[in-house]
């Protein structure tokens, strides 16, 4: 009876640790307003993955007409969105062996009436990729993926920085 009750103190005692030291599980985030207007094009990939994400939380309505944006407590401006590729590394005989692919966004956000609550912010992912003649289309696909992750990447960093925007500012 002894034994086993050290055994299950001796188990339980990672989970009594982790809640003791302040950890807890990512919750989804709480922000500051109830409406956004976010003016990504109809054809931006990264525009149609912050609105689902966005709404997704289930509190924010996302308008994307500019004719209703008198509605929106806060307005995202899209400064930019990029896809760049360079090259980064070549053979003895000039021929590309290696790609870097980057995302840049630059965004700010500010309340309806008209004050700054974050400035203008770039983001930045970046990833390498090599580059092989003979697998032509499997690189690509690889290089859709990469693109798709650092966008998953820039949505959640977008995210977070709005979820830190504080309800006295707004």
């Amino acid at each position: 009876m002894q034994r086993r009750f050290c055994l299950t103190l001796l188990a339980l005692s990672p989970a009594l640790a982790a809640t003791g030291c302040g950890f807890a599980l990512r919750q989804a985030p709480n922000f500051a307003f109830k409406t956004i207007f976010s003016p990504f094009a109809e054809s931006s990939l990264l525009g149609n993955e912050f609105k689902r994400s966005i709404e997704s939380n289930g509190n924010v309505q996302v308008i994307t007409d500019p004719r209703q944006i008198d509605k929106a407590d806060v307005i995202l401006d899209v400064l930019s969105e990029r896809r760049e590729k360079v090259v980064v590394g070549m053979n003895a005989s000039g021929q590309v062996r290696e790609f870097q692919l980057r995302l840049r966004v630059n965004f700010r956000l500010r309340s309806a009436k008209n004050s700054e609550l974050i400035p203008a912010t770039e983001i930045l992912q970046q990833r390498d990729i090599s580059f092989n003649e003979s697998a032509v289309l499997a690189k690509e696909a690889e290089e859709g993926l990469l693109y798709r992750e650092m966008q998953s990447d820039i949505v959640q960093q977008i995210m977070r920085r709005l979820a830190a925007v504080t309800p006295n500012k707004t």
